[in-house]
């Protein structure tokens, strides 16, 4: 199936490692011209130089997301800027779990949450003239059931859903679509789950045990592949969804 993503722009937030790096590369490699940026200059640099190792435009700039200001808003317009518009904006960024005090929440708050609804209300005004826009918001199945007990980042990514789900409504009219997808237990280097896999292996082998699909964890690439359906003109009758993508491990009924 052809996407329809080639000369398309995209901007993706989070993107030099793991989910967000592989959905850059996964665009990129559909033909779509990449913004993208993560905390570590270094890390963005890198990330940017592979971008355009495969044929289209990328920049890339260094931004924290839990801060508010003007470098989130002044990276999406340059990226606009730089490609003449934009047409699809991903939301992939975490505090990270297991924080359950109070620093935890704020944390969580700060960078789950709210830097997803800065990222959303700064790409407003260039989605809103492109004729596919769309934006993906990445959450968690630590949302949509118990999984690793009360935590802060279990919360925030439920806020995210919902925020994400009324989006679609009230952006519907401008024709941008606005979706999320729940990955399940995904492994990338330097990640939550490597740093499990190095320190309690048990754990991860009881886990990756509990995955009816494979008895094995998601590759960052397979749940881009889903995001990058969703962002896609293939996928423009679709907004609203939160997709699940876990190798089956949630075992509640999805109506």
């Amino acid at each position: 199936m052809d996407l329809g993503l080639s000369g398309l722009r995209a901007a993706v937030t989070g993107a030099t490692r793991g989910i967000g790096r592989a959905t850059a590369e996964l665009l990129a490699e559909e033909g779509a011209d990449v913004a993208i940026c993560a905390r570590r200059a270094d890390a963005v640099a890198e990330t940017v130089e592979a971008l355009e190792a495969r044929g289209v435009q990328a920049m890339g700039e260094a931004v924290d997301l839990a801060r508010p200001g003007v470098a989130l808003k002044r990276w999406l317009d340059r990226a606009a800027e730089r490609f003449g518009g934009l047409d699809i904006v991903v939301i992939n960024v975490s505090g990270g779990g297991g924080m359950t005090d109070e620093i935890g929440w704020r944390t969580n708050f700060e960078v789950d949450l709210m830097g997803a609804v800065r990222t959303a209300e700064a790409a407003l005004p260039h989605l809103a003239r492109s004729h596919n826009g769309a934006m993906v918001m990445v959450a968690s199945i630590a949302a949509v059931e118990d999984f690793g007990g009360v935590q802060a980042y279990n919360s925030m990514k439920a806020a995210l859903i919902n925020y994400a789900a009324n989006q679609s409504q009230a952006l519907a009219g401008q024709g941008i679509r606005v979706n999320s997808v729940s990955p399940g237990v995904t492994l990338c280097p330097g990640g939550v789950w490597d740093q499990v896999r190095q320190q309690m292996p048990d754990q991860f082998q009881a886990t990756a045990a509990r995955v009816p699909l494979g008895q094995r964890f998601a590759r960052p690439t397979e749940i881009a592949r889903t995001i990058a359906f969703l962002a896609s003109p293939a996928s423009c009758y679709t907004t609203g969804t939160n997709v699940v993508v876990d190798g089956g491990l949630t075992r509640r009924v999805q109506y």
